[in-house]
């Protein structure tokens, strides 16, 4: 090779070697471009998940030293837009708790995200969640509604304030169970209170009136009977506050209530039904999106303890149990994880003015005694009902049978009802049509709900059958419900 060759190819050499260096050294001049699209998250204290956006112009790795309760997605990434998927667990410590993670890129950019989880204001009753158990719980919702027709709720009981019996009804018998049976009715409501029977701090409910409770829906089970138990007014603590600023302290009463019921009633086959609430009240979008997430509890709550409760049929309740609301507002029901296992329930006391025994004509209705075509008086009109006859009690059901029935989703009727004035303070003029229209309007609305797939429970108090000897006190109510039913 002659000098001016070796010129060339050292030239050439050093050419290379400088491109090579400023490429180099460009690439390696990257200014390392990092950005989290949150940096405060709060979880609640039931848990939950929230999604983080992570945009690098190089790969990023992220720390999480609180892997016991803190879930995240994906640990690293490549240059690019990522979204990561962060979950808690319900914090049970009785302490808030909180973690720092760092998101690198570069070795020379960090990003901090500041996570805290309040704690549960009680604790977890979840305590031995058994294996799911699909013995005796073959039926789906639909399948279930089949099997029974006329309902019958034992009400001023369970649920009054101060105890079974603080309003005048004896303790419930197996006997009285077998007597409503008698009378042509298959199930039974058990409107029940709890918070009254829990420790105000804890939430713990007594276990005596657990073991009361279990006993009374066995006697219900034992005689073919199919029961629902719900939740009921309970003073308020639910129904009263389906409010955002109320949402999270209910939350974490209905979860640990439904821990605690669910588990004690877990080995009941599918003759035993759960109902969320009674009646909340909720009338706009706001408080109906709170109401869902209190059944969404009630769902998770109740899944979670697992034997039959993996597969039990459960009832939520639409906004005030008012049909026209539930028809507005109630346009998705909790998520549950078992299929076709859901109804809804809905009350009907209408015409108020009829089916209320008020004591006396109030600003927003006077009070009506004469009910339906061919039962309006001649001796006392200015009591004839003027709104909420046939048309209305067709146009009401037709509403949930669209809404639900339609779609495989029974409805509970689960309250419903009117009631004689002979021994009221107001006795109607003229007797003997008030009466008739009281057996027209039970069998006509009994009817027509079980003609759109509704399914009626009627509420009695001891009016209709007397508890303490288990006799009949009014048996045109009761012939008047089983004509509806035919």
């Amino acid at each position: 090779m002659d000098m001016k060759t070796k010129s060339w190819c050292g030239l050439t050499g050093l050419i290379i070697s400088l491109v090579m260096f400023v490429y180099c050294s460009k690439k390696s001049a990257i200014t390392p471009e990092l950005s989290v699209s949150l940096t405060e998250i709060t979880f609640p204290a039931e848990g939950g998940s929230s999604n983080v956006t992570i945009t690098s112009n190089l790969g990023w790795t992220i720390s999480n030293p609180a892997s016991s309760w803190l879930q995240i997605s994906q640990l690293s990434g490549k240059s690019n837009r990522d979204s990561i998927s962060l979950t808690t667990v319900s914090n049970t410590t009785g302490a808030t708790r909180s973690v720092v993670l760092e998101v690198n890129a570069g070795n020379s950019q960090i990003r901090r995200i500041n996570v805290t989880q309040a704690p549960s204001l009680y604790p977890g009753y979840n305590v031995s969640p058994a294996p799911a158990n699909a013995t005796g719980m073959a039926s789906t919702a639909v399948q279930l509604a089949a099997k029974f027709k006329l309902g019958w709720n034992i009400g001023n009981t369970m649920e009054a304030i101060g105890g079974e019996t603080a309003w005048g009804n004896p303790l419930i018998s197996e006997s009285y169970i077998q007597a409503v049976k008698a009378q042509g009715f298959t199930a039974i409501r058990l409107p029940c209170s709890w918070n009254q029977n829990s420790d105000k701090t804890t939430a713990k409910i007594q276990d005596a009136w657990l073991n009361r409770v279990k006993q009374v829906v066995q006697y219900c089970v034992d005689n073919d009977m199919y029961v629902l138990l719900n939740i009921h007014w309970d003073g308020g603590w639910l129904e009263n506050n389906c409010i955002p600023a109320k949402k999270d302290s209910v939350n974490a009463k209905q979860k640990a209530f439904w821990e605690q019921i669910a588990t004690t009633m877990r080995d009941f086959d599918e003759h035993l039904m759960f109902g969320s609430a009674n009646e909340p009240n909720a009338d706009d979008t706001t408080k109906m999106r709170v109401l869902l997430s209190y059944h969404q509890t009630f769902v998770n709550a109740v899944r979670s303890t697992g034997g039959r409760n993996s597969y039990r049929v459960l009832v939520v309740q639409g906004p005030q149990t008012n049909i026209e609301k539930t028809n507005d507002l109630m346009n998705v029901l909790p998520t549950d994880p078992v299929k076709d296992r859901m109804m809804v329930e809905v009350h009907y006391y209408s015409p108020a003015q009829f089916c209320l025994l008020m004591d006396g004509d109030a600003s927003w209705g006077k009070m009506f005694y004469y009910w339906g075509t061919g039962h309006h008086s001649t001796i006392e009109p200015e009591r004839n009902a003027t709104w909420g006859e046939e048309s209305d009690v067709n146009s009401s059901f037709a509403r949930m049978k669209t809404k639900y029935t339609d779609k495989q989703i029974p409805v509970i009727m689960g309250e419903y009802g009117t009631y004689r004035r002979g021994n009221s303070k107001y006795v109607p003029k003229d007797l003997d049509t008030h009466n008739a229209s009281v057996d027209y309007w039970l069998t006509f609305v009994t009817k027509q709900a079980i003609a759109n797939g509704l399914k009626p429970f009627y509420w009695d108090t001891g009016g209709a059958l007397d508890r303490r000897n288990n006799t009949v006190l009014d048996q045109r109510t009761i012939d008047a419900i089983n004509e509806g039913g035919k």
